[in-house]
C-alpha cells in the first residue's frame, strides 16, 4: 500500500461476529448528514467497538476515500452522485464478502442514496441508513474542518448545507442528533441497528 493510500479502520478475524459474539455475514451502515454533523465520529467509534469484538469491519470515510476512488471528480450534482454510487458499490462488494462496512459520507441527494440502497437490495446484502440529523447551526458552530467559515467568506462554493442543498432522508432506519445524544449512546444505537441487520430473525441488539 502506498504512503498516499487512505487510512481506513480495519479489523480482520477469521469469523465475522456481532458485538454479542454471534456469527454473522456482512452489512453496510451508511451515515449521512451535514459536514461536521458527527458521522465519522460515530462510525469510527463503532468500528473500534466491533474490532474489539473480533468483527471484520471497514470504514469508508468520504474524506479518505474520495481522492483515491473518485480522483478528478468535482462537486457538481452528477459528480457527487457518481462518487456516492462508487463508494456504495465498494461497500456492497465488501459487505457481500462478510465485512461490516461503515460509511460516513454526506451523500446529499436522495436519489443517489436510494441507488446505493437498491444496489444492496438487488445483491441481497443487508443495508441501513443512519441519518445524523445534527442541525446546520450546531454543525457550523463545530466547523471541524473550517469549511463553513471558508464558505461564508466566499473562499469556497458548493458546500452542502450552505449554498448546495442537503436532502433530508425520509426512510432512514435510525436518526441521531449528536447535539442531544451522547457519543456512547449514539454508538450503542448504531450497534443495535447493525445487530438487527445481521440477525433479522433474532432481533439482535448490541
Amino acid at each position: 500500500m502506498s504512503a498516499d493510500a487512505p487510512t481506513l479502520a480495519t479489523g480482520l478475524h477469521p469469523d465475522t461476529r456481532t458485538a454479542s459474539g454471534t456469527a454473522v455475514g456482512g452489512a453496510t451502515l451508511w451515515f449521512t448528514g451535514l459536514p461536521s454533523a458527527g458521522k465519522s465520529t460515530i462510525a469510527h467509534a463503532l468500528a473500534d467497538r466491533l474490532i474489539a469484538a473480533g468483527v471484520r469491519v471497514q470504514v469508508l470515510d468520504g474524506d479518505a476515500v474520495r481522492p483515491h476512488l473518485s480522483a478528478g471528480l468535482g462537486f457538481s450534482r452528477s459528480d457527487r452522485d457518481l462518487n456516492v454510487t462508487r463508494i456504495g458499490w465498494v461497500a456492497r462488494l465488501l459487505a457481500g464478502h462478510g465485512v461490516v462496512v461503515l460509511v460516513p459520507v454526506i451523500a446529499p441527494y436522495a436519489s443517489a442514496r436510494q441507488q446505493v440502497r437498491d444496489d444492496h437490495a438487488a445483491a441481497g446484502v443487508p443495508f441501513a441508513e443512519v441519518f445524523v440529523s445534527t442541525s446546520l447551526a450546531v454543525a457550523e458552530q463545530r466547523d471541524v474542518k473550517g469549511l463553513y467559515a471558508r464558505a461564508r467568506s466566499g473562499e469556497i462554493t458548493g458546500l452542502t448545507g450552505v449554498d448546495d442543498p442537503y436532502e433530508h432522508p425520509t426512510t432512514a432506519e435510525l436518526t441521531i442528533d449528536t447535539a442531544v445524544v451522547p457519543l456512547e449512546q449514539s454508538v450503542a444505537q448504531a450497534s443495535a441497528l447493525l445487530d438487527g441487520l445481521l440477525n433479522p430473525t433474532e432481533g439482535g441488539t448490541a
